[in-house]
């Protein structure tokens, strides 16, 4: 039924602005409003108990009365997301660790984000910068083009629930991927010529725009690298693997590097091929869609909680903490325990009296704000230990996002509906109001009922660099140097190439919240 409690839902979820500049554009997006005040129940009895209770799990609440899930949690399997790689539909009456529930959404082969909603933003010809008046003026013209363009796809199928998004190696290429080439082409002489070849890995190559863009480049400027070349692309979507391998017959000119490309259709993280020679591994705005675990504190003991995720019989979702820590989690804490050099945000930062203070107060929670922990992350980079030793690592991404969820560490949770931006206070949702918002050009129901759900969210973490180099260097031994996004490309790349009319340069100032981090041979 379409009543007016939901129309005035919709007109205060559309009334407000969000982040989806980050990889959302025109028209302006916008976010929910903020969730009511989240309360921990204590579930903990004593041991054996006829109820089934058990004082290791506490269940989160999020409304008045929830129901509880108790007896539901001591009955339903353990999953992991490796466990659902090969179901086509998404789970119910299970749980997982948060890591596991959030690495299903994005990636499940059937129906993760990354694998069947996601389209990567396809500018068609390069910018020419020189010629734009100003940086209004590239605002308006990309605006132009993002609706062209989803305007031929919506031709050949409508699509009210298309995730798409851009990246900077998109909208300046190919500028962009030649300051990445000098880079590499500069490092690898000085370090590796002419001992041994140019091996490049791409970790998620999207379109596949920058590494077609970075062997013009080297093919062009340096035909002898060119010849020693190998472009290998490590891609977890069949979906991108295929566009990819379509890109490079696309053109005359593109089939020429064929022969020095090689795609690989799998998970980073089901690596099991010792790489001896030397190596770059590209990594651009990767990390913050890596999985993370969900650590909550209790204020007076210090004593962490694991999140878990318990998916009931309707598909609704309902978070447990537990103290019991998984050894991936646990090995996190530790490691970054003792890697940091700096003092770092958590949950139990800032005066111990005060925080037990508020943690006394009347309707206060039981356990901190959660913190999010990049444990995918970590196992990354265990992988390149074990089987890149040789490897450099170059990556980028963001530092800091705005209208993150609550929490140390925490995402941004995005969707777009009928090509709005509709963000949310948790990765557990599932929306089920979309059905009942009407398509504006002919006033019927949009869509075939969606549920906004797992694969329909783009769950966005920003990246703590000073932790993440602690820990990568713990981890691998290796040097690294950390440096903002703009200084990264006012040294590599030829910047009056993206430089407007107005001496304004996009390239520089559209990512002021990302940061580079780069290998020391």
């Amino acid at each position: 039924m379409e009543s007016a409690m939901v129309a005035r839902v919709f007109r205060r979820l559309l009334s407000h602005q969000t982040c989806s500049r980050l990889r959302f554009h025109h028209p302006p997006p916008f976010r929910l409003s903020p969730v009511v005040l989240r309360r921990y129940q204590n579930r903990s009895s004593a041991p054996g108990r006829e109820d089934g209770h058990d004082p290791d799990f506490w269940q989160q609440r999020t409304d008045i009365l929830p129901p509880d899930k108790t007896e539901e949690f001591a009955k339903y399997p353990m999953v992991t997301a490796t466990m659902l790689r090969s179901r086509r539909d998404r789970p119910k009456k299970v749980k997982m660790l948060a890591r596991d529930f959030i690495e299903d959404s994005l990636y499940n082969p059937n129906y993760g984000y990354f694998s069947k909603q996601v389209v990567i933003f396809n500018p068609g010809e390069p910018f020419q910068f020189n010629n734009i008046r100003d940086d209004l003026d590239f605002i308006s013209l990309l605006g132009k083009r993002y609706t062209q363009f989803e305007d031929a796809l919506d031709e050949k199928a409508l699509n009210d629930t298309r995730q798409l998004w851009h990246t900077p190696t998109e909208l300046f290429r190919p500028y962009y991927g030649e300051a990445i080439a000098r880079y590499l082409v500069t490092n690898y002489k000085i370090a590796h010529h002419p001992f041994h070849d140019l091996i490049i890995y791409e970790l998620g190559a999207g379109n596949g725009t920058l590494m077609l863009n970075i062997l013009d480049y080297i093919r062009e400027c340096h035909p002898d690298v060119y010849e020693r070349t190998q472009f290998k692309v490590i891609e977890i979507s069949s979906a991108l693997a295929a566009r990819q391998a379509s890109q490079l017959t696309s053109s005359a000119s593109w089939k020429g590097h064929a022969r020095h490309v090689e795609i690989i259709n799998k998970s980073v993280f089901d690596w099991n091929i010792y790489v001896s020679a030397p190596c770059y591994f590209l990594a651009l705005e990767v990390f913050d869609n890596f999985a993370h675990d969900t650590i909550r504190y209790d204020h007076f003991t210090e004593e962490p909680h694991q999140g878990m995720v318990l998916i009931d019989k309707f598909g609704d979702f309902y978070e447990f903490y537990s103290k019991q820590i998984d050894p991936v989690a646990d090995r996190y804490l530790r490691t970054r325990h003792a890697a940091h050099r700096k003092p770092f945000k958590h949950p139990l930062s800032g005066n111990r009296l005060i925080r037990n203070f508020k943690a006394k107060l009347p309707l206060a929670p039981n356990l901190t704000v959660p913190e999010y922990i990049p444990t995918r992350l970590m196992q990354f980079f265990e992988m390149l230990r074990e089987y890149f030793p040789q490897h450099q690592l170059v990556t980028s991404d963001f530092n800091d996002l705005p209208e993150r969820i609550s929490g140390f560490g925490s995402p941004v949770v995005q969707t777009r509906f009928q090509r709005r931006t509709v963000p949310v206070t948790t990765p557990y949702v599932r929306l089920q109001i979309l059905p009942f918002f009407r398509n504006q050009k002919n006033g019927r129901l949009g869509g075939n009922n969606p549920q906004v759900q797992q694969g329909y969210f783009d769950i966005l973490f920003p990246v703590d660099f000073a932790v993440m180099e602690d820990v990568y260097q713990a981890i691998t031994g290796k040097l690294t140097r950390v440096m903002s996004h703009e200084e990264f490309l006012k040294r590599w790349a030829f910047v009056e190439e993206t430089r407007t009319m107005s001496g304004e340069n996009p390239m520089l100032s559209w990512y002021k919240n990302a940061s580079v981090m780069l290998g020391v041979t």
